[in-house]
C-alpha cells in the first residue's frame, strides 16, 4: 500500500475519541495542543508520502532510461554495415546507417535520457553514476562509429581512394570509344595492364588479365603488369578466371591466390584501391565458389568486388548484384554490362529497340543503388553485331543510347 493512503488512517488512529457533548470552556480545549501536534505529524506523514511518490517516479525514469540506452546500444553488425537492432517499441523499420544525422541524434537521445535519470535519484551511489556515465560514452562511441562508417559510404571514399572515380559512376570497358564519351566519365580500362593512348579526366584502370598461360598476349600482359612503377588509384585483379571460353582468364583458385598476393596485394600497402577479379558466372557463382574460396585464402583482401552483369532484364541484374552484396558485402563495380539471354545459354540481344530499354534501365538502376559504385558498358568478344557501342570509327545505335543515357547524370 502506498504511504499515501495511509495518511488519513494515521490522522484518525492519532486523535482521541471526544465526547460528543463534552463542555469546555472556550479557549481551554485541553485537547488543542494534542490535535496541534497530531495535525503536524500529519503534514509530515503527507510530505513523505509525496516524497516517496516522486522517489518512485524518477525511479521507474531511471529504469525506462537505463532500458532505452541499453537497447540503443545493442547493435548488430551485419556483412560489414553497422545498423540499430529493431526492438519492440520501435514504430518504424530498424534504422540502418545510411544517417549520419539519425546516428548523431540516437546518440544525444541516449545522453539526455542517462543524464536525467542519474540527476534525478540523489541517492543513486558514485558507482552506479560512473556505470551510467560509462554506458553514454560507449553509446556515443559506437554511434560515432556507425556515422563515421556512413559518411564513408555516402562520400565514396576508402582509405585507399575513391569507391567512385572522379565522382562518377559510368565509365567503357575498352578504350575505342573514348574519345566520343570521355566528358561523361568518371574511369575506363582496357583489359591491359597499362591503359593508354587517351588524355583526359576519366581514370584509366590497369589490370592483371591472367596468369600469362592462355595465349601471347596474355603473357605479354602480365610482363607489363610486373614492371610497373607508378602506384595506381586502381588495380583490377584477373578476366574471368572461372571460366574457360574466350576472352576468359581461366585460372585456378590456388594460382590466382598466389599471384594476388605476390603481385596485386603489395599495391595496397602503397595507396591503389583493390578490385577483385570478375566472375563470368554471375549469381552462378553461389554453386561454383570460386570467389568465395579465392577470398578465404588471400592474404589482402580486395576493397571493391568486381562483377559482370550479362541479362536482358531488370530482375536478373537485381539478383546478381543482390548475390555479391549479401556475399562479401563490399562497394560493387559492375565493370561489364551487356544485354544478353543467359537463361539457357549466351544469347546476345539483336533488337535495337530492346537493347535501347535495356541501356535506359540498367543506367537508371545503376545509378540510383548505392551499392553500385561504377559500372562499364562491355564492347567485348560475342556480344553480336547491335551491341558493340562504336564500330567503323563512331558510335553505334546503342553507343549513342549509352551516352544519351548517362549524360543524364552526368
Amino acid at each position: 500500500m502506498q504511504l499515501s493512503l495511509l495518511v488519513p488512517v494515521l490522522a484518525l488512529l492519532a486523535t482521541p475519541a471526544l465526547s460528543a457533548g463534552a463542555p469546555y470552556p472556550q479557549g481551554h480545549n485541553p485537547h488543542r495542543r494534542h490535535l496541534s501536534k497530531v495535525a503536524d505529524h500529519a503534514r509530515s506523514v503527507e510530505r513523505l508520502a509525496t516524497a516517496v511518490q516522486r522517489r518512485e517516479a524518477s525511479v521507474g525514469a531511471a529504469a525506462a532510461a537505463g532500458g532505452l540506452v541499453e537497447k540503443k546500444k545493442r547493435r548488430v553488425n551485419r556483412r560489414g554495415v553497422t545498423c540499430r537492432a529493431k526492438t519492440s517499441s520501435d514504430s518504424a523499420p530498424a534504422a540502418t546507417a545510411s544517417s549520419t544525422t539519425a546516428a548523431s541524434a540516437e546518440t544525444t537521445a541516449a545522453s539526455t535520457l542517462a543524464e536525467t535519470s542519474v540527476a534525478s535519484d540523489a541517492a543513486t551511489s558514485p558507482a552506479t553514476t560512473q556505470a551510467a556515465t560509462t554506458s553514454v560514452e560507449a553509446t556515443a562511441i559506437s554511434s560515432s562509429a556507425a556515422a563515421a562508417t556512413t559518411t564513408a559510404a555516402t562520400n565514396g571514399t576508402s582509405s585507399n581512394g575513391q569507391y567512385t572515380p572522379n565522382g562518377i559512376k559510368a565509365g567503357i570497358a575498352g578504350g575505342d570509344a573514348y574519345d566520343v564519351v570521355k566528358d561523361h566519365i568518371g574511369w575506363w580500362y582496357d583489359w591491359s595492364a597499362d591503359p593508354s593512348g587517351h588524355s583526359g579526366t576519366p581514370i584509366a584502370v590497369p589490370m592483371l588479365w591472367g596468369a600469362g598461360t592462355v595465349d601471347s598476349t596474355d603473357a605479354s600482359r602480365l610482363s607489363v603488369f610486373k614492371a610497373l612503377t607508378s602506384t595506381p588509384q586502381y588495380i583490377m585483379g584477373f578476366e574471368e578466371p572461372d571460366c574457360s571460353t574466350e576472352g576468359s582468364a581461366n585460372i585456378d583458385v590456388s594460382t590466382a591466390v598466389g599471384l594476388w598476393d605476390s603481385l596485386i596485394g603489395p599495391w595496397k600497402a602503397k595507396g591503389s584501391t583493390l578490385i577483385s577479379p570478375s566472375m563470368c558466372h554471375q549469381a552462378a557463382e553461389k554453386y561454383i565458389n570460386w570467389l568465395g574460396a579465392f577470398n578465404q585464402q588471400i592474404s589482402v583482401p580486395w576493397d571493391i568486388t568486381n562483377l559482370h552483369i550479362n541479362k536482358n532484364s531488370m530482375d536478373g541484374v537485381k539478383e546478381d548484384i543482390d548475390y555479391y552484396w549479401n556475399t562479401f558485402g563490399k562497394p560493387i563495380w559492375v565493370t561489364e554490362f551487356a544485354c544478353v539471354d543467359d537463361s539457357s545459354s549466351f544469347i546476345p540481344c539483336t533488337d535495337q529497340t530492346e537493347i535501347n530499354d535495356y541501356i535506359n534501365q540498367i543506367v537508371d538502376l545503376f545509378e540510383s543503388d548505392e551499392r553500385v559504385h561504377a559500372y562499364g558498358y562491355s564492347n567485348g568478344l560475342g556480344l553480336g553485331d547491335v551491341w558493340p557501342m562504336y564500330t567503323n570509327g563512331a558510335l553505334t545505335a546503342s553507343g549513342q543510347t549509352y551516352l544519351s543515357a548517362i549524360s543524364k547524370y552526368h
